[in-house]
């Protein structure tokens, strides 16, 4: 099995699984996906690699890019390598698990472990101080990289309202060069896959070495060997600062900031999943206001990761990091925390498909191709992927989708193919109702048996013998073949009856034969004749044979006598001469 993508996409297609089923189409929340005859491709300039599709694939075929080679290599530089391990860690690992995990991540060569928590109040605290020096303006927090991928190419003009603020990774990775030194490498453990993309960015290009989701990490253990089971309890190399650990889940970043947790506060507003911060953000739009939107990509944020190990009921793992974060308060911030210019960063609108205007007339066109020519013709059912046909038709024209997706059309289609070959069938068909009256018939059946659509609605009785479908009706045969002769119809058909139980209709299929009966009974009544003349030359010929024996006999007869009467003939003149001859010779003989 091989996956066609280009080096460093993040999130791809398996070919060799990919089903064409439209699941990811249908679950992606930008249609990133592309349909090329029946496979889905996932586009990477238009991908948040929020790893929506990955989770929802029901063949596996949407994965993301593996990067544990990159960490093996890392580690096998001799440089000195540290995790920064995801607050969410928490939800994925049972309570004796997290206690042996700094030790387990030591067998696997890292030389300094840590909690990414470290970073997240850093974020946290430059954040509030954002907001206590810009009180009058909207602020969309930037913790999530699939958010922040999500504004810059699909609401650029929310852009601005972005905090300039980079992610805890990153602020944890800054933090790690900080204290270990630059030649130090980082690699970042969570669940996101997300956090991927966003090290590749090249903004913060050499802060972060490799991302590893904990799905990677329990491949990577396993291969080495490495049970959490037989490692001792360790602890981290570093510790967080604040209520930072709580960042993973709704509500965690304002809780750390400081800022108004009251959940009925009208300027604070977390949200998570897709769809609450696409209504939060186009409410922000069409209302600019002073605002604090705490966004996470993820139904109840970073414990929902797409890559978590845990299968455990979401609001468990929220119970479990809540649990943990409680029990483990971080250590009391030392006074004020210092501004932080390398915390700053700016993002870039992308601004998606806006040198592409869609014309209305092509929109229309493309709805045409499948039969939607007025309003009430857009079903809108969104078995293709898509929430509405003119949604699907803009990505028709956009290259992301096909024609043929629209299921409705293709049954359509097929539907009309299988009439088209029932009305040009050369062989009649009729279908009768459960009182086996005709409901319908095709124009072949019509013409064998000479009626109209006159017939429609009237007993099979009508037009032949009803015997073989009230066999069928009585359930004493499900299929009835036979030849039958039409002698009103000069007709001789090869038919088949039979029951469609659920439908409770029954069909015939009549096969016209009339001119091979036909030409079979002239075959037959050849043969006969040509028996009769055989037999009647035998006769003439045996006939023959003893009329001739008997001629041969008779002239045999005759030529006897007749060599008999010549025998007796030459007989007698021999004698005659014979005397005549002695009379002569003593006659002229002289004795001496």
């Amino acid at each position: 099995m091989t996956s066609e993508r280009p080096p460093n996409q993040v999130v791809f297609t398996n070919k060799a699984r990919c089903r064409d089923c439209y699941r990811c189409v249908r679950v992606c929340p930008v249609k990133a996906i592309s349909m090329h005859k029946g496979q889905a491709m996932v586009e990477p300039e238009r991908c948040l690699a929020c790893g929506t599709c990955i989770r929802e694939c029901p063949q596996g075929a949407k994965q993301f890019r593996n990067d544990i080679e990159c960490a093996v290599r890392l580690i096998g530089s001799g440089r000195p390598v540290a995790v920064s391990l995801a607050p969410s860690f928490a939800a994925a690992y049972s309570d004796w698990e997290r206690k042996r995990l700094p030790s387990a991540l030591r067998k696997l060569g890292f030389s300094h472990i840590a909690e990414t928590a470290i970073g997240a109040y850093q974020v946290a605290a430059m954040t509030a101080e954002l907001v206590r020096h810009q009180p009058d303006r909207a602020h969309v927090c930037t913790a999530c990289p699939a958010v922040v991928s999500y504004v810059e190419k699909y609401d650029p003009e929310l852009v601005p309202s972005l905090t300039p603020i980079v992610s805890p990774m990153m602020a944890h990775a800054r933090h790690i060069r900080e204290k270990l030194g630059p030649q130090a490498g980082v690699v970042f453990i969570g669940p996101c896959v997300a956090k991927k993309a966003e090290a590749d960015r090249p903004e913060f290009a050499g802060l972060v070495d490799c991302v590893l989701t904990f799905r990677e990490l329990a491949e990577w253990m396993e291969r080495e060997g490495i049970s959490l089971a037989a490692c001792e309890e360790s602890d981290f190399d570093d510790e967080p600062e604040g209520e930072a650990r709580f960042f993973p889940v709704t509500g965690g970043s304002i809780r750390t900031s400081h800022l108004n947790t009251d959940l009925l506060a009208a300027d604070v507003v977390p949200v998570t999943g897709i769809d609450e911060i696409r209504a939060a953000l186009d409410s922000l739009k069409e209302h600019p206001r002073p605002v604090i939107i705490e966004p996470l990509f993820c139904a109840q944020g970073c414990i929902n990761g797409p890559a978590i190990t845990c299968d455990a009921n979401v609001y468990d793992r929220r119970q479990d990091l809540m649990g943990y974060a409680h029990d483990h308060q971080g250590r009391t911030p030392e006074g004020e925390v210092p501004a932080r210019p390398a915390l700053r960063t700016e993002f870039t609108p992308a601004g998606l498909d806006a040198d592409q205007p869609i014309r209305e007339e092509e929109i229309k066109r493309i709805l045409a191709l499948t039969g939607k020519v007025a309003p009430e013709d857009e079903l809108n059912c969104g078995a293709c992927g898509y929430n509405s046909c003119r949604d699907k038709a803009i990505a028709v024209l956009r290259g992301m989708a096909e024609p043929e997706m629209c299921i409705p059309y293709m049954r359509r289609l097929a539907e009309q193919r299988t009439d088209r070959i029932i009305e040009t069938s050369p062989n009649g068909i009729v279908i009768l109702d459960e009182r086996l009256t005709i409901i319908a018939m095709n124009p072949a059946f019509r013409r064998f048996f000479m009626c109209s659509e006159a017939c429609l609605g009237k007993p099979i009785s009508y037009l032949m013998d009803p015997d073989p479908f009230e066999r069928l009706a009585s359930g004493a045969e499900e299929i009835v073949e036979m030849t039958a002769r039409h002698d009103r119809y000069k007709l001789v058909t090869h038919q088949i009856m039979y029951a469609l139980r659920e439908e409770h209709q029954y069909a015939g299929i009549f096969v016209n034969v009339t001119s091979t009966h036909d030409s079979q009974k002239k075959l037959t009544e050849l043969r006969a004749q040509t028996l009769t003349q055989a037999r009647e030359l035998l006769e003439h010929q045996l006939s023959m044979a003893q009329k001739m024996a008997q001629f041969l006999g008779e002239s045999t007869a005759q030529g006897e006598q007749l060599v008999e009467h010549l025998v007796e003939l030459t007989g007698e003149d021999e004698e005659k001469r014979s005397a005549e001859g002695s009379d002569w010779l003593w006659d002229t003989y002289t004795p001496r």
